[in-house]
């Protein structure tokens, strides 16, 4: 896969039908008080129609205008409905999306239809560690945590059932196909992989996040990889293999320096004229330096109490 490739190419997700709209809408508290005057009106017609206040004879008319009145006003009031900071009121009318309440406070709406509270705050979500194999084949373990929002809440409530349950779903799902894109280790040098470019990946894992929820109404603001590890399985095999490659390449750079110090060593020999060697003693003191140097042991030295020859 190349960087300019996303994980999230291929995803095609329903296009959404709703979006949300503000509903008919009126100050709550205003309301309350004309629907509270017009009760009061009510009883006091129906109590003046029936010759309680002493007003004369009973009145038949009055007495229906009164009832009247306050049923009317009984009916407004339900329309009276209480929003909390970031919630939200989705209602609809005969079975029909009739619009979303977003401002906080009192407030007074179609008393006939139905309202259902949606939150629009931030929330998280963990994956369980999930096993997956990578694109090498290799069984890993993977774990990740969303931070998402409802941004729609008409689709969030007619797009899909349950839109908690579905961003949970889609989630594991982009997870799954993240790490089924990537080594768990690059293979070569520049290659991406899961352990190494964790920015990267993650970036991807957000765009495919946001691309398979986006017609449930909701946006994805954050997500990273939480857990990471081969399986139980291999873990003890890879394990090894990444210690071996370590003393490999220590022993590696260990080479290259005992090499250069030989060469110095050497040069510095021959410029000061210290002692003169053949190429059979060259090679000798070579081997030797490259002995001491190399070894993960401290060496014991031979002293030649003879001729250098001998």
């Amino acid at each position: 896969m190349t960087p300019s490739e996303s994980p999230a190419a291929g995803v095609r997700m329903p296009a959404p039908t709703y979006r949300e709209r503000t509903a008919a809408q009126l100050p709550g508290l205003p309301a309350a008080g004309v629907c509270l005057l017009a009760l009061l009106a009510g009883v006091a017609a129906v109590a003046a129609g029936t010759g309680l206040l002493g007003a004369g004879g009973a009145s038949l008319p009055l007495v229906l205008a009164g009832a009247v009145l306050a049923a009317a006003a009984l009916v407004g009031a339900a329309g009276l409905t209480v929003v909390a900071p970031n919630r939200a009121r989705v209602l609809q009318f005969l079975g029909r999306y009739a619009g979303t309440v977003r401002s906080d406070g009192l407030r007074w709406v179609n008393p006939l239809t139905t309202r259902r509270t949606v939150s629009t705050r931030i929330r998280n979500h963990e994956t369980s560690v999930l096993k997956v194999n990578d694109s090498g084949g290799s069984p890993i373990e993977i774990a990740a945590v969303v931070v998402w929002q409802v941004q729609d809440t008409a689709r969030a409530v007619f797009e899909v059932d349950d839109f908690v349950e579905f961003v949970s779903i889609q989630t594991e799902a982009a997870v799954r196909h993240t790490a089924n894109n990537y080594r768990y280790d690059a293979p070569v040098e520049g290659a991406m992989s899961l352990r190494d470019n964790a920015d990267e990946v993650t970036e991807r894992m957000s765009a495919e996040i946001a691309e398979r929820v986006q017609s449930a109404g909701v946006r994805i603001v954050e997500s990273r990889i939480t857990h990471l590890a081969y399986a139980q399985e291999i873990a003890q095999a890879m394990l090894q293999r990444q210690q071996a490659g370590a003393v490999v390449a220590a022993r590696r750079e260990i080479v290259e320096g005992a090499v250069g110090m030989v060469d110095a060593a050497l040069t510095r020999l021959a410029d000061r004229d210290v002692v003169e060697l053949d190429e059979e003693r060259k090679a000798a003191m070579v081997s030797n330096l490259l002995v001491v140097l190399c070894s993960d042991r401290p060496a014991s030295p031979v002293v030649n109490t003879g001729t250098l020859y001998q």
